[in-house]
């Protein structure tokens, strides 16, 4: 019998026993699966408020707490135990001379993972653990499933994210990073909500999927007899929003496109889309950095982090690079369009790029940029001009048609937020949007599948100069949270169906 067989077979075994005390307790008439508990503090609050007292101090104060069992040690007519809330763990003292026999004995037969209610008064032991002296409890509710001790139980990476739940009990830094995205999350929503933005709410389920280049998933609606298409973005919605005089408007929003898993993609995840009329693209940049720095103080209190061993320093003024720029101060290759395109094609062949036949001049730079400098943009940078090719939606340089008023903020190789000076040109518009149509004949299959007849008409009845924004808030997370993988800042990320036990 391999490890794994014998693991599974004594955790068959525990769960019997755990039965046979579940049948037992309901035998003695007790309900092992209780509906309410009113408890006085927790955890925290108790550890915060007395944790100055002196070894061997009581206090006169009853509290009452729950929480989840998580060790016993036994030692005759005395014994400890450690509670966890939401918030802290917390030892419990209980005694023979407290509880009486049968109470004391049947808390001792409790398992580690149930959860109870206590009551009982503060006080520190003579080591200085501050306790609880336990004069009652009531189990609230029977676990029937142990804990993997240790977390050897699950030490493996998909069993934990498709865990989740275990996951968070035994691992602190699992939920640390989800209390964090909490933070992230409201500290975006006063930032915003300060500056007299609203929050928005746009369609989920749209009949022409836009605003971004992916694969979207698609679905059928029966009683409209029509296709329609999770959002990849909802970027055409907020601009019609700003078309109808809203001005300032976000929206923290699920998208969902159908691409592949990987450590920074995952099929739904989330994003917060910023507009703000009478803006352009360097509005959006200084925006941009000042929210990052709000969110990364009220977040995790410091703008200077580290991120897999290494300094990101956000309190300095973020570095500016033009596309191009970047490129030959991080690649040592000097590219532009004024080159043939040939010279082009044979930059990016020699750096062992692949470039299809129906690339561009923009799309090729923008390629070599990707493979070449993104990787190394580890502190706060924004990336200025991407080409007009692969910018549909964004204002043209005024001075270069081949570039737009556009950028990526780049940290730790990653893209966090993009932005531009949104395009208000209708005509403009719809023969960008048909120059994407036409690269379907190519087989891209993430380029739109009609023009958007609607967005053009909210455009020709006039849309202000606005500034957009979009940050990818798990990304974000990532980095506040030096967490390598997307998987570990996701609730419950995506993962293929278990295989069904033979």
């Amino acid at each position: 019998m391999d490890k794994e067989s014998e693991l599974q077979e004594d955790i068959n075994e525990l769960m019997r026993l755990r039965r046979q005390k579940l049948e037992k307790i309901r035998a003695s008439g007790e309900n092992p699966f209780k509906s309410k508990f009113s408890r006085t503090h927790l955890l925290e609050d108790i550890i915060h408020k007395y944790s100055s007292i002196e070894p061997g101090e009581h206090i006169d104060e009853r509290v009452t707490v729950a929480g989840r069992i998580m060790a016993i040690r036994r030692h005759g007519k005395a014994s400890f135990a450690v509670i966890k809330d939401r918030t802290a763990n917390l030892q419990l003292f209980l005694s023979f001379g407290t509880l009486g026999e049968k109470r004391y004995k049947t808390f001792l037969e409790y398992d580690i993972g149930d959860i109870v209610g206590v009551g009982g008064k503060i006080f520190k032991t003579k080591r200085g653990e501050l306790s609880i002296d336990v004069d009652d409890y009531t189990l609230l509710t029977k676990s029937l499933r142990p804990l993997p001790e240790k977390w050897h139980g699950l030490k493996d990476v998909e069993t934990r994210y498709r865990q989740r739940y275990v996951d968070l009990i035994i691992n602190p830094h699992a939920k640390e990073t989800l209390l964090t995205r909490t933070k992230v999350v409201k500290s975006i929503r006063e930032w915003l909500d300060n500056r007299n933005f609203i929050e928005v709410e746009t369609p989920m389920l749209q009949a022409i999927p836009g605003g971004a280049m992916a694969k979207p998933f698609v679905t059928h609606h029966e009683a409209l007899d029509i296709d329609l298409y999770m959002r990849i973005a909802p970027e055409l919605y907020l601009k019609r929003l700003i078309v109808g005089d809203l001005e300032r408007v976000y929206e923290l929003n699920r998208n969902f496109r159908n691409e592949g898993l990987s450590v920074r993609h995952n099929p739904e995840f989330t994003m917060l889309e910023v507009y703000q009329a009478y803006a352009d693209y360097k509005d959006m940049m200084d925006l941009c950095e000042e929210l990052v720095k709000y969110v990364a103080e009220q977040a995790v209190g410091s703008l200077k982090l580290t991120y897999q061993g290494q300094t990101v320093d956000l309190s300095r003024r973020w570095q500016r690079l033009t596309m191009i720029e970047s490129i030959e101060r991080y690649a040592g290759v000097k590219v532009s369009f004024d080159q043939d395109i040939e010279d082009l094609r044979n930059i990016a062949r020699k750096h062992e790029i692949e470039v299809l036949e129906h690339y561009g001049k923009g799309k090729i730079i923008n390629e070599i940029f990707e493979k070449l400098v993104e990787g190394k943009l580890w502190q706060p940078t924004f990336i200025t001009d991407y080409p007009t090719e692969i910018s549909p939606l964004a204002k043209k340089n005024p001075d270069d048609p081949n570039i737009t008023e556009r950028f990526e903020l780049i940290i730790i190789g990653l893209e966090i937020g993009t932005a531009f000076s949104e395009l208000t040109d209708p005509i403009d518009q719809r023969a960008r949007f048909e120059a994407q149509i036409g690269l379907r004949e190519f087989g891209d299959e993430e380029v739109p599948r009609q023009v958007d007849e609607d967005f053009i008409r909210a455009l020709e009845y006039g849309m202000p100069p606005t500034g957009g924004l979009g940050i990818g808030i798990d990304r974000l997370v990532m980095l506040l949270t030096d967490n390598y993988s997307i998987r570990e800042v996701i609730s419950f990320p995506h993962m293929r169906p278990e295989k069904a036990k033979s």
